[in-house]
């Protein structure tokens, strides 16, 4: 037996359905859709959780909780032991985006206290917490502060 001598077993391969193809082939006219209404038509159908007219279950349910997402700030956060490994003296959120720790499209950046430091570093960000300060001076470098940006100082 080869390669080239196989084929289906009887019954296993179906040929598909030619629909539209005249009145002879069993499926013309309205091609098996029925006569009027939403399905038949193209592009019909239902949408999901209609139940025809009756309330849908997702309007019957209570909303819950609350999200404040149109007001938060979000940050794009670094750890101080991302920052030994990249050995620059001088840190910038330009130089995050290069090595490739902080995306372009994120506009903050936050500097985490997880891991050590040991080289004297200068590093400027958007926002630092208070173990990640520590532990750049105990370190010997500096935590600069980004001025913020016009429409932060309005709030």
């Amino acid at each position: 037996m080869k390669l080239h001598n196989l084929s289906h077993p009887a019954g296993a391969k179906h040929s598909s359905k030619r629909r539209g193809c005249g009145v002879g082939s069993g499926h013309g006219k309205t091609s098996g859709r029925g006569h009027k209404g939403m399905k038949s038509r193209s592009g019909g159908g239902v949408r999901p959780g209609f139940e025809g007219g009756q309330m849908p279950l997702y309007r019957k349910l209570p909303m819950r909780g609350f999200n404040n997402s149109n007001f938060t700030t979000e940050y794009a956060v670094v750890n101080v032991s991302s920052l030994e490994e990249l050995g620059l003296d001088e840190i910038s959120r330009d130089d995050l985006v290069i090595a490739g720790l902080v995306r372009a499209s994120s506009p903050l950046v936050k500097i985490l206290g997880n891991g050590n430091l040991t080289k004297k570093v200068t590093v400027k960000a958007d926002k630092f917490s208070a173990s990640a300060v520590k532990k750049i001076e105990a370190a010997g470098g500096k935590a600069v502060l980004n001025a913020p940006a016009k429409d932060e100082e309005a709030k």
